[in-house]
């Protein structure tokens, strides 16, 4: 089937090439491609790609590949599964906000999509009218690329796509389908010889040298894996997520069988899958060691209670507030401990950005905190009320939730929970997990008793070892606990 590709910056201004070319029709998501990552996406699926008109567009922004097919439907777009998140490789339908024959508008919400992280509006980045949807509310696992409704420029061609099915997409199969391009017209000698390659190049396996050497490491075979990198390219992060599937041995055991009403089976949802996948990750490849300290809370009890008293309702801190602002800065007192591991180096942050563990229907997430060092303990309140509200509801944006350069997980609301041990949040070094607030005998020499009874709790900070040396988390940990035991000098 003869097609050509044609690329829409901002203003629509056709800026592409058209190409008199035979396509296995491919399929690209309406979110926004730099130039560097198209140009990564077309370059490989033919050598012809590099020296197309795209490579002129320094700078620019591309809103999205159309896929003009010359067919018995009229001229439209399909619109892809996006990824939404950098870790997102499929995600679920939720509710359809426009119909067949609706007009849509840049920054319409076109459907809710359920990504790794929380459910998002996806939305429009160009105008026209919704012909046909392909997938309807509560589909599961649909994969990033995956066509999911048809859209066109004018109304009077909605009608032509009643009978369109996945199957006239192409993809009634697809994953994130691959693109190959094969000429249909003469070419010159010179361009011939550039692209010409042996037949078993179609089916050759294109990887990153680190996918390929943790691969090997593995003995993980690469072509079992579907790549979710530029133009289907196999990353790191494939290599790790892969579960090879093994066939169960013939000796193996016949299960028990167990009367459906002792149990119940729960669907795993899309944001599960995603924490037991990075939590799993962790736990296996980062050298976690924790180190414990026990932290007297008498004075920050009394001065929270001396600012909340005074605040006239205008705020109210929690100790979690006290926790957060001590975090930071002694993460900016130790920044060691405030970076990040990157395979062939450390990120050490300059801001400290915290991400706070909230527990939601869904699973858990972490919105952040961002340059909270700079942040006044009622800001700081304000940001973690604010944030894990919205987390709850499902309402955070993706820069609210991605990045950060520590973790804190605080189960300190939980009665009779002294101390607990918490997995590193990847890529950061570090995990704060704080405990309950008890009550405890003290040595007094100024006492009567000889004792004194103090508020104690106990934090546990667990560390990336590749990352984080021991005598460091113990400095990072003792700055911490002269903060929350001398709480005027996060005021001063």
């Amino acid at each position: 089937m003869a097609s050509h590709i044609i690329l829409r910056t901002r203003s629509t201004a056709v800026i592409g090439c058209a190409l008199n070319l035979t396509l296995r029709p491919a399929v690209f998501s309406f979110a926004k491609f730099s130039t560097a990552n198209l140009n990564s996406r077309l370059s490989s699926c033919s050598p012809i790609m590099s020296s197309m008109p795209i490579k002129r567009l320094t700078g620019a922004t591309t809103q999205f590949v159309s896929i003009r097919h010359a067919s018995s439907f009229p001229e439209h777009t399909l619109i892809t599964m996006p990824a939404l998140s950098p870790t997102m490789t499929q995600g679920n339908i939720g509710k359809w906000n426009k119909k067949p024959g609706d007009s849509i508008q840049p920054g319409d919400a076109i459907v809710e999509i359920e990504t790794d992280k929380a459910t998002m509006d996806f939305e429009a980045q160009e105008d026209g009218f919704i012909a046909k949807i392909l997938l309807q509310e509560g589909e599961k696992d649909v994969l990033v690329n995956r066509p999911i409704a048809v859209l066109v420029e004018s109304k009077d061609l909605v009608a032509a796509f009643e009978s369109f099915t996945l199957a006239d997409a192409g993809s009634e199969t697809a994953a994130a389908p691959e693109v190959v391009l094969t000429p249909t017209t003469a070419i010159n000698s010179a361009t011939k010889q550039s692209i010409s390659t042996p037949a078993s190049s179609v089916d050759r396996i294109i990887a990153s040298p680190l996918a390929k050497s943790v691969a090997a490491q593995k003995g993980v075979v690469l072509q079992q894996i579907q790549g979710t990198g530029p133009g289907g390219r196999i990353i790191r992060a494939d290599v790790d997520a892969f579960q090879p599937i093994t066939a169960a041995s013939p000796s193996a055991p016949t299960p028990i069988a167990v009367s459906a009403a002792a149990f119940e089976d729960i669907p795993i949802s899309t944001i599960r899958k995603v924490i037991a996948t990075r939590l799993t990750q962790s736990k296996t490849q980062v050298p976690h060691y924790q180190v414990t300290a026990e932290i007297v809370m008498d004075k920050i009890l009394k001065l929270r209670e001396v600012l909340n008293k005074d605040s006239n309702g205008a705020f109210k801190l929690s100790v979690n507030d006290f926790v957060i602002k001590a975090s930071s800065k002694a993460l900016i007192d130790v920044p060691e401990v405030n970076s990040a591991w990157q395979d062939t180096f450390i990120r050490q942050f300059k801001s400290a950005d915290i991400a706070i563990a909230v527990a939601t229907e869904t699973g858990l997430i972490t919105p952040i905190v961002t340059g909270a060092e700079a942040k006044g303990l009622t800001s700081i309140s304000n940001s973690v009320k604010d944030l894990a509200a919205r987390a709850k509801l499902g309402k955070l944006a993706p820069n609210e939730y991605q990045g950060g350069s520590f973790t804190i997980s605080n189960l300190g609301m939980f009665a009779g929970i002294d101390q607990f041990t918490a997995i590193i949040n990847q890529p950061h070094a570090a995990i704060l997990a704080v405990g309950a607030t008890s009550d405890k005998l003290i040595i007094d020499e100024t006492s009567e008793k000889g004792f004194s009874v103090s508020k104690v709790m106990k934090v546990t900070l667990s560390a990336d070892h590749r990352v984080v040396d021991g005598a460091v988390a113990a400095k990072w940990l003792q700055k911490f606990k002269g903060y929350i035991e001398n709480p005027l000098t996060l005021i001063l």
